[in-house]
């Protein structure tokens, strides 16, 4: 069920930008997951590796730096 939260907090993200930039600004994987468990995302940190291994690069990139995908035709692979 933890696991699912972290899944769930993923899509959460992309949709608000108020928590997109409080989870941005930390560096931090515990603050990270203080700011998940105020929100309603109980999770550990092995978890939350764990989803981050799912996501594509894209995603990733919505949640930790949204302005990067707009912006992948500038930086080409």
């Amino acid at each position: 069920m933890t696991q699912q939260n972290a899944a769930r907090l993923f899509q959460a993200v992309k949709q608000d930008q108020a928590l997109q930039q409080r989870l941005k600004a930390t560096a931090d994987p515990e603050t990270f997951i203080k700011i998940a468990q105020e929100r309603g995302y109980d999770f550990t940190a092995r978890e939350l590796d764990s989803e981050i291994g799912k996501l594509s690069e894209e995603d990733l990139a919505a949640i930790v730096n949204p302005g990067w995908g707009t912006r992948r035709h500038i930086y080409p692979r």
